[in-house]
């Protein structure tokens, strides 16, 4: 740990914070805040969150709580004497309409930032809409449809950070600087891209075909897992809620085998495909530096659409190169034992709840990073090898989870008081540099590493006639079945 560098004051703020949701994320982020704005002083932030949890934390810091559950009816009145011209709403709830504050935060001139795209409630599970209609890539859509909100363009609207947590957030900025290192060892002179053209053309230039946000949490609890209950080391509902929504990817110009069970929007960018099955049922094959190759879920997340859009390639109107992206995940075994439970229970929710934070043992890391796949160097993985000791050390109430989260958080809130209108914005188009600086001393050993796996290796000859043995890299090889 680098004390100069951890309470390196990286800007001034001249607003007020309000902070949306108290849980295991909002009661990481707010020290770093304190620690790297300057000016935001405990008496010009607000936390508005729907019950109890964090307020012994809240108290400790001198700020204040108004215990508040933000509905479709009631947002408006509650936050309307909060906030104005020039505040910064951080949103960090659940079941909160993203885009409705996003809205919201236009008309009142405030910055803003969220870690996800939510729905109200029963946005992800209502049965009048399809599978489509209630997915991550229609959520996406609806949200970037904001930048014409109204039929105005909202390009230098007040600047609103989509989705900028660990992923999707960081993992973005890591795929760029993965990119350049790849060029730097395949020989490639080239300048740093400045648009998003030149990094899909860099992309495709390096003949990447897969990019898997590769994660593995080892941490481990004092107090197992009991029966009836479902443990985390981040939101149960933020798991659960994403877990249960359809499997869903960036769908690559190299794939030839259509899943049997996957479905295409008709709607939007077509950068994307869903499965007819959760998340939290569908696994896939990736490998990371310490854990090696393992069956990770393929869970939903924006990053999966955002990075595949924004890495496409085009003639016209036809699509020329684009990467498959999704989501593989290994969390905690103590998560993984919940999730059997939960789908065992015919995905009825668990009537106990823990997010894992002091009892989590000394030992454990949370490795989160990208692997960038089927170039000439086979493989390549670039992220964060984060311990729970070291992520003790460096900031309070965090495991090495939710600090990967909660620092990156901190750098969107950054970058978007040093640029203020830039109205909507993906993390793939911020600026990846300024983002890592501020993250990088928070994220423990940030490591490269080449390696020769692929998906038919852990596979032998039983199932040989059902592989593609071609291409690695097709999805047909990567997913578990």
């Amino acid at each position: 740990m680098i004390l100069s560098m951890q309470h390196k004051v990286h800007t001034t703020f001249a607003g007020r914070l309000i902070l949306i949701g108290f849980g295991s994320i909002g009661q990481g982020v707010l020290p770093l805040i304190l620690r790297h704005i300057g000016g935001l002083t405990p008496e010009r932030i607000t936390i508005v969150t729907p019950d109890e949890a964090g307020q012994a934390e809240a108290q400790a810091y001198g700020i204040r709580v108004l215990q508040h559950a933000l509905t479709q009816d009631s947002f408006r009145q509650i936050l309307q004497p909060l906030v104005s011209s020039g505040d910064f709403v951080l949103n960090l709830s659940v079941d909160v309409s993203s885009i409705a504050l996003i809205g919201f935060c236009w008309e009142r001139g405030a910055l803003y930032l969220d870690t996800c795209i939510e729905p109200w409630p029963g946005g992800y599970t209502d049965p009048t809409l399809s599978p489509s209609k209630r997915s991550n890539y229609a959520l996406r859509e609806a949200a970037l449809a904001l930048r014409m909100l109204d039929g105005k363009d909202h390009a230098t609207a007040p600047t609103a950070v989509l989705t900028h947590g660990a992923n999707p957030g960081l993992v973005q900025h890591f795929v760029k600087q993965a990119l350049l290192n790849l060029a730097t060892d395949m020989d490639i002179s080239l300048a740093v891209p400045q648009s998003r053209t030149e990094w899909a053309a860099l992309a495709q230039r390096l003949g990447v075909k897969v990019m898997h946000i590769a994660e593995r949490d080892t941490q481990t609890p004092s107090i197992p897992k009991r029966v009836g209950e479902f443990v985390n080391t981040w939101s149960v509902d933020g798991f659960v809620s994403e877990g249960c929504q359809p499997a869903e990817l960036g769908w690559g110009s190299h794939e030839r085998h259509f899943p049997v069970d996957g479905r295409r929007h008709d709607f939007g960018s077509d950068c994307a495909i869903y499965l007819m099955q959760p998340g939290a049922a569908t696994r896939v094959r990736t490998w990371t530096p310490k854990a090696g190759h393992f069956h990770g879920f393929l869970i939903t997340h924006g990053e999966s659409m955002s990075m595949a859009d924004f890495y496409t390639v085009k003639q016209g109107e036809q699509v020329v190169y684009r990467p498959t992206v999704h989501y593989a995940y290994h969390p905690s075994d103590s998560a993984v034992l919940s999730v059997h439970e939960f789908a065992g229970r015919n995905w009825r929710l668990q009537d106990s709840k823990r997010i894992l934070m002091d009892e989590i043992l000394p030992e454990g890391i949370d490795e989160l990073g990208v692997l960038l796949a089927g170039h000439g160097r086979n493989a390549y993985w670039f992220g964060s090898q984060l311990s729970i000791d070291e992520a003790r050390r460096l900031a309070p109430h965090n495991s090495a989870t939710s600090l990967q989260v909660t620092v990156a958080c901190l750098s969107g809130m950054i970058w978007a008081i040093e640029n203020p209108k830039r109205g909507l914005v993906e993390p793939d188009e911020m600026d990846f540099a300024r983002n890592l600086e501020i993250c990088l001393p928070y994220l423990g050993p940030v490591v490269g590493a080449y390696t020769d796996w692929n998906p038919l290796h852990e596979r032998g000859q039983l199932f040989a006639e059902d592989l593609d043995q071609d291409d690695p890299w097709q999805f047909k090889n990567v997913r578990v079945l």
